[in-house]
């Protein structure tokens, strides 16, 4: 992989299907909610990314975040922690499609890491 994008967004949220319906509208997105509850976004346009809108577990505030593309997941959480962040989740495979973390930066601020398969 050449540098390091964004990948995808991620909003977690308190009320999943409000949020959905509300970016919905919004912004004309279309949600499609797999079977696992996720609620994934295309945005209809063929710039920027898409994402995804996802129930939060509980006890856990809501969030936006974005997924940057990386070549090693560990590796990266590693050096994450070494600069000041803080492991939240992961290393964790999404099936077929890669795998992903999650990590605070020095601020607090969720940030997740992807590797695709």
């Amino acid at each position: 992989m050449m540098g390091n994008p964004v990948v995808h967004f991620e909003i977690g949220s308190a009320v999943a299907e409000r949020s959905r319906s509300f970016y919905s509208s919004l912004f004309g997105w279309s949600v499609q909610t797999d079977s696992h509850g996720y609620g994934v976004v295309a945005t209809g346009s063929d710039v920027g990314i898409g994402g995804g809108i996802m129930q939060t577990p509980p006890g856990v505030p809501p969030w936006v975040t974005v997924y940057v593309g990386v070549d090693d997941v560990e590796k990266s959480l590693a050096r994450a922690e070494e600069l000041g962040g803080h492991r939240i989740m992961g290393p964790t495979p999404v099936g077929e499609v890669g795998e992903m973390a999650m990590f605070s930066d020095p601020d607090g601020n969720p940030i997740g890491l992807f590797r695709e398969a």
